[in-house]
């Protein structure tokens, strides 16, 4: 299969097990109404809008999500419109799409985290690949966020002298030194340190490490 065909299954995929949601900006009647029965096509839901404003009012729904965002809008400019998306609780992926080909635009939102940028016209391939990479991207860190709440309720689950032990383990203290540290037994310190390994669900020490490092806990002081 060709990669458009997987890239096409995939998004299909996405669109059927997830709810996915494209976001459209753009105030050319015309290009909303093209990209709304483009990605109707695969199965995706799209919402458009002709302005920011109308797509701040609008209830956004959890579930995997991009914007597909114009770069010059009627009284406001898409990077600006970018910089609100990136200052709020909105993470979705942008893709970008100008008439102009601005090549110092293109820079400045590319660097301020723009997911792809297209010109106008472009392939209808190309647009649906980009949302499939956005989608999975969005989808992803979607995922990684769910874990990392279940990752802290089982790190808010220990008790405040599992948590002291789980620093120490994570710095590479041996029990015996824990032991000294907090002084308690290396018995207690066993006992806790199988807690922490069963609460947190960590099948070894590097396991417990990473999710250390992902939780941002420090070794006691």
């Amino acid at each position: 299969m060709s990669s458009s065909g997987q890239n096409l299954t995939a998004l299909k995929d996405i669109a059927e097990g997830s709810q996915s949601i494209v976001y459209v900006i753009d105030d050319d009647e015309s290009m909303r109404v093209g990209l709304g029965n483009l990605l109707s096509s695969v199965g995706l839901r799209v919402e458009t809008f002709a302005s920011s404003g109308e797509f701040a009012a609008f209830h956004k729904v959890d579930a995997p999500s991009c914007l597909i965002l114009d770069v010059r809008l009627r009284g406001e400019s898409g990077l600006a419109v970018q910089e609100g998306v990136s200052g709020s609780d909105l993470r979705m992926p942008i893709v970008f799409m100008t008439a102009y080909g601005d090549v110092s635009m293109t820079v400045k939102a590319m660097k301020a985290g723009a997911f792809d940028f297209f010109t106008k016209p472009f392939r209808e391939q190309d647009m649906l690949d980009a949302v499939v990479h956005a989608l999975a991207r969005d989808r992803n860190r979607r995922a990684a966020d769910q874990a990392l709440v279940l990752l802290r309720r089982s790190y808010e689950s220990l008790t405040s002298r599992e948590q002291r032990v789980m620093g120490y383990v994570v710095a590479g203290f041996l029990n015996k030194q824990i032991a000294a540290a907090m002084n308690v037994s290396e018995v207690t310190v066993k006992t806790h340190r199988g807690q922490v390994m069963k609460k947190m669900a960590a099948r070894s020490v590097p396991d417990l490490v990473r999710m250390a490092d992902a939780l941002g806990v420090k070794p006691p002081t």
